[in-house]
């Protein structure tokens, strides 16, 4: 996952977490405004999602930070 992404992805986590508390959970579509302006990266987060660690369509956004921080 490129860097860009990933600390896209932790702010939205971050967000999300403060805004409804640890056991929200959250898509990758979540990382992405409601228009497909960049397929690229959008294909990135949807191949780390699913196809590399194979989660559920909805996680825990702590769960999602976790793995991005370790670098899984």
């Amino acid at each position: 996952m490129r860097d860009s992404l990933r600390k896209k992805a932790i702010e939205v986590c971050d967000k999300k977490i403060a805004q409804k508390g640890d056991g929200v959970g959250l898509s990758f579509y979540a990382f992405f405004a409601n228009k497909n302006d960049d397929p690229e990266l959008l294909m990135e987060a949807a191949t780390w999602w699913i196809q590399t660690h194979a989660l559920d369509h909805f996680e825990k956004a702590m769960k999602v930070r976790a793995m991005i921080e370790e670098g899984t």
